[in-house]
C-alpha cells in the first residue's frame, strides 16, 4: 500500500528528524580543497625561466631594430609567471634605461599598451 493512499489522520507523526545539515558539515571545506589541489596541479606544470644564449640575444635585437625601422608588427614570446605567453605588438618604444619593450596590441585601442621587460623575452618575430 502507497503511503500516499492513507489519510493524513492515520499516519504516524512521530517520524525521525534526522541529522539535516549536520551530516553534510565536511563537505563545506570542499571549494577549498579543490582550489588547493588546482593551485598546486599549476605549480608543477610552470617551467623555470629559459637563458638564452648571446647570439640569440644579438638576432632578437637586430630583428627589434629592423621592425622598428620599418614600422612593422612583431610577434613577442615572453615569459610570465612560469609560463610562455604570445602577442602580436606595434612598437612604440623599447626604453634602454628601464629594459623595457614598449608596444601597443595588434588591433587594440591607442591606450591599450604592454609594457613588457627584455629580460622576459623569449623570441621575437616579424609579422
Amino acid at each position: 500500500m502507497d503511503y500516499r493512499d492513507i489519510p493524513i489522520e492515520k499516519l504516524d507523526s512521530n517520524i525521525p528528524q534526522g541529522r539535516g545539515m549536520i551530516k553534510w558539515a565536511p563537505f563545506a571545506t570542499m571549494p577549498e580543497q579543490f582550489e588547493t589541489v588546482e593551485r598546486l596541479v599549476g605549480d608543477q606544470t610552470k617551467i623555470s625561466r629559459p637563458e638564452l644564449s648571446d647570439d640569440r640575444l644579438e638576432e632578437m635585437d637586430r630583428i627589434l631594430k629592423k621592425a622598428r625601422q620599418d614600422k612593422r608588427r612583431i610577434k613577442v614570446e615572453y615569459y610570465y609567471d612560469g609560463r610562455r605567453f604570445h602577442i602580436a605588438l606595434d612598437i612604440i618604444t623599447a626604453d634602454r634605461w628601464s629594459m623595457m619593450l614598449i608596444g601597443q596590441k595588434a588591433d587594440s585601442p591607442a591606450d591599450d599598451m604592454v609594457f613588457i621587460s627584455f629580460m622576459d623575452i623569449l623570441d621575437i618575430v616579424m609579422l
